[in-house]
């Protein structure tokens, strides 16, 4: 047989592998002596050496191995023994895959893989290998599928290269997202990139306008020599030291320095940065940022100035650190207001409630005195803010203690449409349609009128200033296939609308409406929390809300309140009266020691007999050795074993009952039901005012 005797000038007929073939004893093997092969194997044989791409045959079950030139050298330290090998043997660590193969194959099926990782010992050593793999049946002289051959092209490289292409994308997109999340931070006065080959400086606009440069120059190319005519005199030979610097060794490149302004006075500026050298180590590339840090460097002098006098550096290291301590509050205001969730506001509250305890027995001790009566006014209404976004909070993380009561709807709606009128402004017209007798509800008729402020708000905003709001009721009785999935049972219900003729919501959108944080305005406009808490007060009520938008036509957001059989409170006796004092025996339970002391104060102006206790502990400890109190007032959270709804279930089972008055800033569900306060359960949130701590004191003894 003539096999492989004469190229017949083909390279591949005649390499390396074609000589190992005819060399090689294949009467050893399950394909018999080479003389005996059929004309189907010697054809694809010749087929697979003349090929420039990694290939090679596994004939018959075992998969005896004949591959050509360029696999021998994919296989790396397995070649030249892999030739006549069966393929389990000859890569062991992938046995599984290849007996899959060589069964699919044999069957008649054809095999592929893209960038396929397998772990190969080629040189001993165990290595992640991608490759493309392409398998395909090899028939024999009756046409039966007999072998398989199998293309290998390894894509390691690419692999690997792509991964470092693409974290190197991720890296470049972070890097500049963290150089505009910095520049919008406002502590920044710009960026630049000088050209150091070109020596050409380019920058953005807030860079340009810190230099003075020209309103209409081009800021890819600007004029050296302009920036450096606007730094101080005294530090120009600093700053050319210090880039010079930076170019030779390639350190970080650090200058405080200061720069004419406008106005003629000098800004103290830190710019920061580094060389970027090129593969030949030349530099090539000098990017930077200009932070502002005047106010820092004007502490630094001033403090400096201070020390100089020995007698003042005890007061002036005080001084700074109090500065110090003040700016950090400052700089971390937003972040303490974004984490006021659960147990922070309980704290937050506790803190308001001394702030307003003591600025009203301030008042109430400096009556005579204008000045302190304004300022405290102001403060207080500053307290009534903080409460208020503490409500906001707790109300879209469904954890505000709810106070509800049946609700005639007509006297709702009349309060609101002043309410609303006046809050709105007289470009918008409230259009009030009310059912001819609509059902009571009962909720919480403070959180429903702050509902539907927050929506008749967003209404006008969407109107811009101007248009109608519809506001409306219907009875309705919601059969199970509406209330399937939405967190409420068939039944009767009222449905308050709130309705515009705005811009409307995409589509997209109308998903994440709800969500806490989430607007649709310009930065600024919206705190995206009035939606949220929308959401969670009606959620907390038992009810549901629907959305329904459209772009260009407007919105209408449907509240669903389940209907009250309840009769409506007389709440008319004792309206009016202002509370006096009293001359009862009463027990303060408040870990807080600022907000007891202010309290108990306060209390005993008002003519009380005050007793106190630190704890639920301490203050049973005082119950059960016979001080006799008509009132018990506590706070919901407080440390030790003795927690107060275990002093209510003690004062409840007296005889007679000792009265309860809790307070608190967030209940944690300890003494109420999913936020839902019983009849029985009088609470009094914090912070509150003492015309509010006086009534509640009259209304529980009165009960």
């Amino acid at each position: 047989m003539q096999f492989l005797s004469d190229n017949h000038g083909c390279d591949g007929w005649n390499g390396e592998m074609a000589g190992r073939i005819r060399a090689f004893d294949w009467s050893l093997t399950g394909l018999g002596s080479l003389d005996t092969w059929p004309a189907s194997l010697c054809s694809t044989v010749r087929l697979m050496l003349a090929s420039p791409l990694p290939m090679v045959m596994l004939w018959g079950r075992d998969g005896y191995m004949i591959y050509n030139d360029a696999y021998s050298r994919f296989a790396g330290g397995r070649h030249p023994y892999l030739l006549g090998t069966p393929v389990e043997m000859g890569w062991p660590e992938v046995a599984d895959f290849n007996r899959h193969v060589v069964d699919t194959c044999l069957a008649g099926g054809t095999l592929e893989y893209r960038n396929k990782v397998l772990v190969l010992l080629r040189d001993g050593v165990p290595e992640d290998v991608w490759l493309d793999l392409y398998y395909s049946p090899v028939a024999d002289d009756r046409g039966a599928p007999a072998g398989v051959m199998a293309m290998v092209v390894e894509t390691t490289e690419l692999v690997l290269s792509e991964r470092l292409r693409q974290a190197a994308e991720d890296a470049y997109r972070a890097d500049n997202e963290r150089v505009r999340l910095a520049l919008n931070a406002g502590a920044l006065l710009g960026s630049f990139v000088w050209d150091v080959k070109n020596d050409v400086l380019s920058a953005d606009e807030r860079f340009a306008r810190t230099f003075s440069y020209p309103a209409d120059q081009d800021l890819t190319n600007l004029p050296q020599h302009i920036a450096e005519a606007h730094i101080h005199p005294d530090d120009r030979g600093w700053v050319a030291e210090c880039v010079e610097q930076a170019v030779l060794s390639g350190e970080p490149y650090n200058a405080e320095y200061r720069v004419l302004r406008a106005d003629g006075s000098f800004l103290w500026v830190l710019a920061s940065g580094g060389c970027e050298f090129n593969e030949r180590g030349e530099a090539f590339r000098f990017p930077g940022v200009l932070i502002d840090i005047h106010e820092r460097k004007t502490a630094e002098e001033s403090l400096l100035k201070f020390t100089r006098n020995l007698e003042q550096r005890v007061a002036d290291e005080v001084g700074a650190r109090l500065a110090a301590e003040e700016q950090l509050r400052q700089s971390q205001k937003l972040e303490a207001i974004g984490g006021l969730t659960g147990g922070v506001a309980h704290d937050f509250n506790n803190l308001l409630q001394v702030i307003a305890g003591n600025l009203n027995l301030l008042a109430r001790h400096e009556r005579d005195n204008p000045n302190v009566q304004r300022r405290v006014n102001a403060s207080l209404a500053a307290v009534d803010r903080g409460a208020k976004l503490s409500s906001q909070l707790l109300a879209f993380a469904r954890r505000q203690p709810l106070t509800p009561a049946v609700c005639n709807l007509a006297d709702i709606f009349d309060g609101l449409g002043e309410l609303l009128q006046r809050a709105l402004g007289e470009t918008i017209r409230i259009d009030v349609r009310l059912p001819h007798k609509p059902w009571r509800i009962n909720v919480d008729r403070n959180q429903l009128e702050n509902a539907v402020l927050n929506l008749a708000i967003n209404a006008r905003d969407a109107m811009k200033g101007e248009g109608t709001i519809t506001l409306s009721a219907d009875n309705l009785t919601l059969d199970q296939s509406f209330c399937a999935g939405k967190g409420i049972l068939p039944g009767d219900f009222v449905r308050m609308s709130v309705g515009d003729s705005g811009v409307g919501i995409a589509p997209n959108m109308l998903e994440q409406v709800f969500e806490p944080f989430f607007t649709t305005k310009a930065d600024g406009q919206g705190t995206g929390l009035g939606l949220s808490m929308v959401f969670g007060f009606v959620k907390q009520s038992g009810g549901h809300v629907e959305i329904d938008s459209r772009v260009g036509e407007g919105t209408r957001v449907q509240l669903f309140f389940p209907r009250s059989l309840q009769p409506l409170r007389d709440e008319s006796s004792g309206a009016g009266r202002r509370q006096q004092g009293g001359h009862e025996t009463l027990l303060v339970v408040e870990d807080n020691d600022a907000v007891r002391g202010s309290t108990v104060e306060l209390l005993r102006e008002e003519g009380y007999r005050v007793l106190t206790a630190g704890n639920g502990d301490a203050a049973m400890q005082l119950l059960l050795d016979g001080a006799s109190v008509q009132l018990i007032f506590t706070d919901v959270v407080m440390p030790g074993l003795i927690k107060s709804a275990e002093l209510a279930a003690w004062a409840k089972v007296q005889s007679p009952p000792v009265a309860v008055l809790f307070t608190s800033g967030y209940t944690r569900d300890i003494i109420s039901r999913n936020h839902q306060l019983s009849p029985d359960t009088h609470l009094l949130g914090k912070p509150y005012s003492p015309q509010a701590l006086l009534r509640m004191i009259r209304t529980v003894l009165s009960a």
